[in-house]
C-alpha cells in the first residue's frame, strides 16, 4: 500500500508541478516494484481520481506557500485538465464527474499568472521591457489596465498631444514607451510579439491576498504569483455640487481626457485654467497656442509655489503674459456656473467676481489611485502605498512603484512619493531587477522635475527647464531670464538644488551631479555671478575642490 501511494504522489508531483525529470519518475518506480496489473487495474475506478486529485491539491497548496526570491510564488497555475494527466478519458465514469475533478485554475482569466502588474502608465511599460531584458515576459506577464492603451509616455498629454491641430500634434502610436527615454516603442503588437498578456479596460476593483487573486470590473478572476500595482494617480476634482462635473469641465490623466478637452477647445472662445502648477502651466501655454483667451487662476502669490521662488515665478508669469495669458492670483474658486445650454459659462470666484469661460481645465494636483490596494498597506503621512528600497510592500510578493509608491528617499532620509515620470521609469526598473536577479541595492533616486512649453512650430520662445535635488534653503538666482535663469539652493553651506531654464545639454548634465554630490559652496561668490555660464562654472570647481578633500 505504501508504494502505491507513494506512486501516486509522484504522479502528482508530474503533473502539477512539473518538477521531476520523466528519467527521474521512471527510476523512482524501479525503486519501488509494484504488480502493475493489479495497479492498471486499480487505476479504472473513480475512487483513485478521487485520492489523485486529493494528492494534486495538497502539493499544489504546499507549493503554493513556497516561494522564491521577495515572495515569487514558485506554483504558477495554468489551466490544466484531468485529461493531461497520464490516464485515459475511459478511467473516468462521466463526463460531469470529470467536469467536478477539473484543476480550479481553470477558472482564471488570465494565460500568464506568474508576474501580473496593475496599470497601463509609464511604470507598467517599463516595467514590462525590464522583464523582456531579462527573458521573463514571454508566457509570463500579464498586464491589467483601466486604459484603452498599451501603455504610453503619459506627460505627452498636457504638451505636444495639446498643440494646436495644424501645428503637428502628438498622436498614438508615436509616445507609447518607451521613446520618452530613447528606447523601442511599444505599440500593441510588441506586447503580442514578446508573449504578453494584456488586458485593457478592465480596471481591478478587488484583491484577496490569502489567494492571490484579483477581480476586475468585469467580474474576471485573476490570479498572480507576484502582483506588482503601477496605478499612478487619479486627477483631483470639484465636487458636483460646485459644478465640478459640468460639461465643459475638463481634467486630465489619460487619452480620454485629452482627447475630450480638444474637442472643447476646438469649439471655444474663453478657456479658464484652475491650478497655477504643472498642468495650469502647460495646458495654458498649450490654449496660448490655439489663440484662445486665456485666465489662469490660482489661490497662491505666485506659479508653482512648491518649486518657484517669487523672482522665478515671476519672469515665467511675464513671459506667459506676452502670450496672452491672463493671471487671477490669491483667490479662491466659489463654484462653476452653468449657461442656458447646461455647458459651463463661467467660474465665480470667492469675492464674487465672475470670469465667462465655456472651457474648464482644472489642474489643481492628484491623489495617489490606491483603490482595492488600501488593505496592503498605505502611508499616513504622504499617501500612497508603503514600500521598501526594493518597492515590496508589506505583504510578500506584492510591489507599488510609480506615483503611489510611498518610498524611502534615501538621499534625504524621508519617505517621499514622487509624481514624475522620471521616477515612474526608474522604479519600475530598479524594482523588476530586484525581484527577478540578484540586485540587493535599496533605491537611490535623486528628485528631478523639467517641464517644456510653447515648442509648437512658430512659437517665439520656447521654455524648458530642468530641476534636480531639493529646494531647501536660501537661494541664489543669476540670469535675466535672456533665455537662461538658474536657481541654486544652498542650506549650511552645501548645494542641495538647482533649477536651469534653457541650458545647453551639457549645462543640464552637470545639474544632476551638482545635486547628489551636494558640495560645499561659497556662496558670496556664486551671488557675484554676473551671468548663469559664470555661475555654474563656480559650482563646477567646488565639486573639484570637493573630490580632492
Amino acid at each position: 500500500m505504501f508504494d502505491l501511494f507513494f506512486v501516486i504522489i509522484l504522479l502528482s508531483l508530474k503533473t502539477s508541478l512539473n518538477l521531476l525529470p520523466n528519467v527521474f519518475f521512471r527510476s523512482s518506480l524501479r525503486l519501488f516494484p509494484l504488480n502493475f496489473s493489479l495497479f492498471n487495474c486499480f487505476l479504472r475506478f473513480p475512487v483513485f481520481i478521487f485520492v489523485l486529485t486529493v494528492c494534486r491539491g495538497i502539493m499544489a497548496s504546499i507549493s503554493s506557500a513556497l516561494s522564491l526570491k521577495h515572495g515569487l510564488s514558485l506554483w504558477c497555475p495554468q489551466s490544466i485538465s484531468v485529461n493531461q494527466i497520464y490516464l485515459s478519458s475511459s478511467s473516468i465514469a462521466s463526463t460531469s464527474f470529470r467536469r467536478r475533478l477539473a484543476v480550479s485554475a481553470s477558472s482564471f482569466a488570465n494565460e500568464n499568472r506568474e508576474y501580473v502588474i496593475v496599470g497601463g502608465g509609464n511604470s507598467a511599460g517599463y516595467a514590462a521591457r525590464t522583464f523582456v531584458e531579462h527573458g521573463l515576459a514571454d508566457g509570463k506577464l500579464c498586464i491589467v489596465s483601466k486604459e484603452a492603451h498599451a501603455p504610453y509616455e503619459r506627460p505627452a498629454l498636457t504638451k505636444g498631444y495639446l498643440f494646436p491641430l495644424d501645428k503637428k500634434p502628438a498622436r498614438l502610436p508615436g509616445f507609447h514607451t518607451c521613446v520618452g527615454s530613447g528606447g523601442e516603442r511599444q505599440t500593441p503588437e510588441w506586447y503580442k510579439e514578446k508573449g504578453i498578456e494584456t488586458i485593457y479596460e478592465d480596471p481591478v476593483s478587488d484583491i484577496d491576498t490569502e489567494k492571490q487573486t484579483l477581480r476586475t470590473n468585469s467580474g474576471k478572476l485573476l490570479k498572480y504569483g507576484t502582483l506588482i500595482i503601477a496605478t499612478g494617480c487619479t486627477a483631483s476634482r470639484f465636487p458636483d455640487s460646485i459644478g465640478g462635473n459640468l460639461p465643459g469641465v475638463h481634467y486630465i490623466r489619460d487619452v480620454a481626457d485629452a482627447n475630450s478637452l480638444i474637442s472643447s477647445l476646438e469649439k471655444s472662445k474663453k478657456v479658464v485654467v484652475v491650478g497655477g502648477g504643472y498642468i495650469g502651466m502647460e495646458v495654458a501655454a498649450a490654449t496660448a497656442g490655439w489663440k484662445l483667451d486665456t485666465t489662469i487662476v490660482f489661490p497662491e502669490d505666485h506659479l508653482m509655489p512648491r518649486l518657484f521662488t517669487p523672482f522665478l515665478a515671476q519672469k515665467y508669469e511675464e513671459l506667459y503674459q506676452d502670450y496672452g495669458v491672463k493671471f487671477v492670483k490669491g483667490t479662491s474658486i466659489k463654484n462653476l456656473e452653468a449657461g442656458s445650454d447646461g455647458r459651463v459659462a463661467g467660474v465665480k470666484l470667492g469675492n464674487g467676481s465672475t470670469i465667462e469661460a465655456d472651457t474648464v481645465v482644472i489642474g489643481i494636483g492628484a491623489k495617489p489611485a490606491v483603490g482595492p490596494f488600501e488593505g496592503v498597506g498605505l502611508n499616513s503621512t504622504v499617501g500612497g502605498i508603503e514600500v521598501d528600497g526594493q518597492f515590496r510592500t508589506s505583504i510578500p510578493g506584492i510591489f507599488a512603484i510609480g506615483d503611489v509608491a510611498a518610498f524611502p528617499l534615501k538621499i534625504y532620509n524621508r519617505i517621499a512619493r514622487v509624481e514624475h515620470v522620471d521616477h515612474a521609469r526608474r522604479s519600475a526598473q530598479h524594482c523588476v531587477k530586484s525581484l527577478v536577479t540578484a540586485q540587493t541595492s535599496m533605491y537611490d533616486y535623486l528628485p528631478y522635475f523639467y517641464s517644456r512649453v510653447f515648442e509648437y512650430e512658430g512659437s517665439p520662445r520656447k521654455v524648458w527647464w530642468q530641476f534636480f535635488g531639493d529646494n531647501v534653503g536660501e537661494t541664489v538666482e543669476i540670469g535675466k531670464f535672456d533665455p537662461k535663469v538658474a536657481t541654486f539652493w544652498i542650506d549650511s553651506g552645501k548645494l542641495k538644488g538647482v533649477l536651469l531654464e534653457s541650458g545647453s545639454p551639457q549645462e543640464f548634465q552637470l545639474l544632476p551631479e551638482l545635486a547628489r554630490s551636494q558640495p560645499s559652496i561659497d556662496k558670496a561668490k556664486l551671488q557675484k555671478a554676473s551671468t548663469v555660464e559664470e555661475a555654474l562654472e563656480i559650482a563646477q570647481a567646488s565639486l573639484q575642490v570637493e573630490a580632492k578633500v
